[in-house]
Protein backbone atom coordinates (compact mmCIF):
# COMPACT_ATOMS: atom_id res chain seq x y z
CA UNK A 1 0.00 0.00 0.00
CA UNK A 2 1.55 3.28 -1.16
CA UNK A 3 2.32 6.02 1.32
CA UNK A 4 2.18 3.81 4.41
CA UNK A 5 4.33 5.09 7.28
CA UNK A 6 5.93 3.08 10.04
CA UNK A 7 4.19 3.30 13.40
CA UNK A 8 5.66 6.00 15.70
CA UNK A 9 7.90 7.35 12.93
CA UNK A 10 8.53 11.12 12.62
CA UNK A 11 5.37 12.68 11.19
CA UNK A 12 3.25 9.63 12.00
CA UNK A 13 -0.12 10.36 13.57
CA UNK A 14 0.31 7.27 15.77
CA UNK A 15 3.05 9.16 17.59
CA UNK A 16 1.17 12.47 17.70
CA UNK A 17 -1.99 10.88 19.11
CA UNK A 18 -0.52 8.02 21.13
CA UNK A 19 -1.88 9.36 24.41
CA UNK A 20 -5.39 9.73 22.96
CA UNK A 21 -5.43 6.11 21.80
CA UNK A 22 -3.97 4.59 24.96
CA UNK A 23 -6.31 6.63 27.19
CA UNK A 24 -9.25 5.15 25.27
CA UNK A 25 -7.96 1.56 25.46
CA UNK A 26 -9.62 -0.08 28.46
CA UNK A 27 -7.55 -3.22 27.81
CA UNK A 28 -4.55 -1.48 29.43
CA UNK A 29 -6.37 -0.82 32.70
CA UNK A 30 -4.31 -1.93 35.69
CA UNK A 31 -0.96 -2.36 33.97
CA UNK A 32 0.75 0.42 35.96
CA UNK A 33 -0.36 -1.19 39.22
CA UNK A 34 1.05 -4.55 38.13
CA UNK A 35 4.45 -3.05 37.31
CA UNK A 36 4.55 -0.94 40.47
CA UNK A 37 3.77 -4.03 42.54
CA UNK A 38 6.84 -5.82 41.20
CA UNK A 39 9.31 -3.16 42.34
CA UNK A 40 10.62 -2.73 45.89
CA UNK A 41 9.76 0.48 47.74
CA UNK A 42 11.85 3.34 46.30
CA UNK A 43 13.43 0.82 43.91
CA UNK A 44 14.88 1.36 40.45
CA UNK A 45 13.10 0.58 37.17
CA UNK A 46 14.27 0.40 33.57
CA UNK A 47 11.46 0.73 31.04
CA UNK A 48 12.21 -0.51 27.52
CA UNK A 49 9.82 1.16 25.10
CA UNK A 50 8.87 4.09 27.33
CA UNK A 51 6.98 5.83 24.51
CA UNK A 52 5.31 9.04 25.62
CA UNK A 53 6.00 8.28 29.28
CA UNK A 54 2.56 7.05 30.38
CA UNK A 55 4.01 4.32 32.62
CA UNK A 56 7.38 5.88 33.43
CA UNK A 57 5.76 9.04 34.78
CA UNK A 58 3.25 7.07 36.84
CA UNK A 59 6.01 4.97 38.41
CA UNK A 60 8.12 8.03 39.18
CA UNK A 61 5.11 9.59 40.88
CA UNK A 62 4.94 6.46 43.06
CA UNK A 63 8.46 7.09 44.35
CA UNK A 64 10.42 4.81 42.01
CA UNK A 65 13.61 5.85 40.19
CA UNK A 66 12.81 5.27 36.53
CA UNK A 67 14.96 5.24 33.39
CA UNK A 68 12.83 5.20 30.25
CA UNK A 69 14.36 4.20 26.92
CA UNK A 70 12.73 4.43 23.50
CA UNK A 71 13.82 4.29 19.87
CA UNK A 72 11.37 6.98 18.73
CA UNK A 73 12.41 10.61 19.09
CA UNK A 74 8.85 11.93 18.61
CA UNK A 75 7.62 9.73 21.43
CA UNK A 76 10.44 10.75 23.76
CA UNK A 77 9.70 14.41 23.06
CA UNK A 78 6.19 13.84 24.40
CA UNK A 79 7.57 11.98 27.39
CA UNK A 80 9.91 14.87 28.15
CA UNK A 81 6.95 17.28 28.17
CA UNK A 82 5.24 15.02 30.69
CA UNK A 83 8.38 14.87 32.83
CA UNK A 84 8.72 18.67 32.76
CA UNK A 85 5.17 19.01 34.13
CA UNK A 86 5.90 16.83 37.17
CA UNK A 87 6.68 18.18 40.64
CA UNK A 88 10.44 18.59 41.05
CA UNK A 89 10.91 15.51 43.23
CA UNK A 90 9.12 13.17 40.80
CA UNK A 91 10.80 14.75 37.77
CA UNK A 92 14.17 14.14 39.42
CA UNK A 93 13.38 10.43 39.66
CA UNK A 94 12.78 10.10 35.90
CA UNK A 95 15.46 9.92 33.22
CA UNK A 96 14.61 9.57 29.52
CA UNK A 97 17.03 8.23 26.94
CA UNK A 98 17.07 7.46 23.22
CA UNK A 99 18.10 3.85 22.71
CA UNK A 100 17.50 0.48 21.08
CA UNK A 101 16.46 -2.32 23.41
CA UNK A 102 18.16 -4.89 21.18
CA UNK A 103 21.59 -3.26 21.69
CA UNK A 104 21.49 -1.33 24.95
CA UNK A 105 24.10 -1.22 27.68
CA UNK A 106 23.68 1.49 30.29
CA UNK A 107 26.42 -0.01 32.52
CA UNK A 108 23.90 -0.08 35.39
CA UNK A 109 21.57 -2.57 37.02
CA UNK A 110 17.96 -2.15 38.15
CA UNK A 111 15.57 -3.85 40.55
CA UNK A 112 12.96 -4.18 37.80
CA UNK A 113 13.03 -4.10 34.00
CA UNK A 114 9.73 -3.72 32.15
CA UNK A 115 8.88 -4.02 28.48
CA UNK A 116 5.20 -2.96 28.37
CA UNK A 117 2.36 -2.66 25.85
CA UNK A 118 3.60 -5.25 23.33
CA UNK A 119 6.92 -3.45 22.83
CA UNK A 120 8.85 -6.70 22.37
CA UNK A 121 6.24 -7.88 19.85
CA UNK A 122 7.20 -5.01 17.55
CA UNK A 123 10.40 -6.85 16.58
CA UNK A 124 10.76 -10.32 14.96
CA UNK A 125 10.86 -13.29 17.32
CA UNK A 126 14.39 -14.39 16.51
CA UNK A 127 17.69 -12.58 16.97
CA UNK A 128 15.90 -9.39 18.07
CA UNK A 129 14.12 -11.25 20.89
CA UNK A 130 17.38 -12.96 21.94
CA UNK A 131 19.16 -9.62 22.03
CA UNK A 132 16.30 -7.94 23.89
CA UNK A 133 16.23 -10.62 26.59
CA UNK A 134 20.01 -10.31 26.86
CA UNK A 135 19.54 -6.57 27.39
CA UNK A 136 16.97 -7.26 30.10
CA UNK A 137 19.27 -9.70 31.91
CA UNK A 138 22.28 -7.38 31.54
CA UNK A 139 20.43 -4.63 33.38
CA UNK A 140 18.88 -6.72 36.16
CA UNK A 141 20.36 -6.83 39.64
CA UNK A 142 20.68 -10.35 41.12
CA UNK A 143 17.21 -11.45 42.18
CA UNK A 144 15.65 -8.68 40.10
CA UNK A 145 12.43 -9.11 38.14
CA UNK A 146 11.54 -8.48 34.51
CA UNK A 147 8.00 -7.98 33.19
CA UNK A 148 7.24 -8.38 29.48
CA UNK A 149 3.77 -7.68 28.08
CA UNK A 150 3.00 -9.85 25.04
CA UNK A 151 -0.10 -10.41 22.88
CA UNK A 152 -2.08 -13.65 22.81
CA UNK A 153 -1.07 -15.79 19.84
CA UNK A 154 -4.50 -17.41 19.55
CA UNK A 155 -6.11 -14.00 19.02
CA UNK A 156 -3.53 -13.06 16.40
CA UNK A 157 -4.38 -16.26 14.54
CA UNK A 158 -8.04 -15.29 14.48
CA UNK A 159 -7.35 -12.10 12.52
CA UNK A 160 -9.95 -11.57 9.81
CA UNK A 161 -10.05 -9.35 6.76
CA UNK A 162 -11.24 -5.94 7.96
CA UNK A 163 -13.85 -3.57 6.58
CA UNK A 164 -11.64 -0.60 5.62
CA UNK A 165 -14.58 1.80 5.98
CA UNK A 166 -15.48 0.76 9.53
CA UNK A 167 -14.41 3.22 12.24
CA UNK A 168 -12.82 1.29 15.11
CA UNK A 169 -11.98 4.32 17.26
CA UNK A 170 -13.62 7.75 17.38
CA UNK A 171 -12.28 10.00 20.12
CA UNK A 172 -12.50 13.74 20.84
CA UNK A 173 -9.30 15.77 20.66
CA UNK A 174 -8.22 18.57 23.00
CA UNK A 175 -9.41 21.90 21.64
CA UNK A 176 -12.07 20.38 19.41
CA UNK A 177 -11.97 17.96 16.52
CA UNK A 178 -11.83 14.19 16.58
CA UNK A 179 -9.49 11.30 15.90
CA UNK A 180 -10.81 8.35 13.91
CA UNK A 181 -9.09 5.03 13.24
CA UNK A 182 -9.87 2.44 10.60
CA UNK A 183 -8.15 -0.88 9.84
CA UNK A 184 -7.23 -0.81 6.16
CA UNK A 185 -5.51 -4.22 6.04
CA UNK A 186 -4.81 -7.15 8.33
CA UNK A 187 -3.10 -10.52 7.80
CA UNK A 188 -1.47 -13.18 9.98
CA UNK A 189 1.49 -15.29 8.82
CA UNK A 190 1.78 -18.47 10.88
CA UNK A 191 5.32 -19.40 9.81
CA UNK A 192 6.80 -16.34 11.53
CA UNK A 193 4.04 -15.61 14.06
CA UNK A 194 3.42 -12.19 12.50
CA UNK A 195 0.27 -10.10 12.54
CA UNK A 196 0.53 -7.21 10.11
CA UNK A 197 -2.00 -4.41 10.02
CA UNK A 198 -2.37 -1.06 8.30
CA UNK A 199 -4.17 1.39 10.57
CA UNK A 200 -5.49 4.57 8.99
CA UNK A 201 -5.46 7.60 11.27
CA UNK A 202 -7.72 10.53 10.42
CA UNK A 203 -7.75 13.87 12.19
CA UNK A 204 -10.91 15.98 11.83
CA UNK A 205 -11.55 19.57 12.82
CA UNK A 206 -14.39 20.76 15.06
CA UNK A 207 -16.69 20.97 12.03
CA UNK A 208 -15.97 17.36 11.03
CA UNK A 209 -13.73 18.22 8.08
CA UNK A 210 -10.80 15.92 7.44
CA UNK A 211 -7.48 17.60 8.17
CA UNK A 212 -5.01 14.73 7.85
CA UNK A 213 -5.06 11.05 6.95
CA UNK A 214 -2.15 8.73 7.62
CA UNK A 215 -2.05 4.98 6.89
CA UNK A 216 0.51 3.36 9.18
CA UNK A 217 1.88 -0.17 9.42
CA UNK A 218 1.56 -1.86 12.81
CA UNK A 219 3.24 -5.27 13.08
CA UNK A 220 3.28 -7.73 15.99
CA UNK A 221 5.33 -10.90 16.32
CA UNK A 222 4.64 -13.61 18.87
CA UNK A 223 6.44 -16.76 20.03
CA UNK A 224 7.03 -18.63 23.27
CA UNK A 225 9.26 -16.29 25.33
CA UNK A 226 10.51 -19.11 27.59
CA UNK A 227 13.55 -20.24 25.56
CA UNK A 228 14.64 -16.65 24.94
CA UNK A 229 14.44 -15.88 28.64
CA UNK A 230 16.24 -19.10 29.57
CA UNK A 231 19.09 -18.33 27.17
CA UNK A 232 19.55 -15.02 29.01
CA UNK A 233 19.59 -16.71 32.41
CA UNK A 234 16.04 -15.79 33.42
CA UNK A 235 13.38 -18.09 34.84
CA UNK A 236 9.66 -17.64 35.35
CA UNK A 237 8.88 -15.89 38.64
CA UNK A 238 5.16 -16.62 38.43
CA UNK A 239 2.43 -17.50 35.94
CA UNK A 240 1.71 -14.83 33.30
CA UNK A 241 -0.83 -12.23 34.42
CA UNK A 242 -3.75 -11.70 31.99
CA UNK A 243 -4.33 -8.10 30.93
CA UNK A 244 -7.38 -6.84 29.08
CA UNK A 245 -8.21 -10.13 27.40
CA UNK A 246 -5.70 -9.53 24.60
CA UNK A 247 -2.32 -10.11 26.25
CA UNK A 248 -0.36 -11.31 29.24
CA UNK A 249 2.43 -9.90 31.39
CA UNK A 250 5.19 -12.49 31.70
CA UNK A 251 7.32 -12.08 34.83
CA UNK A 252 10.86 -13.48 35.00
CA UNK A 253 13.57 -13.47 37.67
CA UNK A 254 17.33 -13.25 37.43
CA UNK A 255 19.08 -15.69 39.75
Amino acid sequence: MAGVKAYYAPGALSAAFYDVVTAADARLAGDVEIYAGLAPVAGSVLELGAGSGRIAVALAERGLAVTGVDLSRPMLEQAEKRRAALPAAAAGRLELRLGDMTALDLKRSFDLVICPYFTLAHVPAGAAWRNSFATIARHLAPGGLAAVHLPLLELMRQATRPDPDAVVLDEPLPGGGRLRLRVAARAFKESVGRLEQVIEYEELDAQGRSLRRSPERLTYYMADPTPFAAAAGLTYHRAPAPLGGVGEIHVFRRA
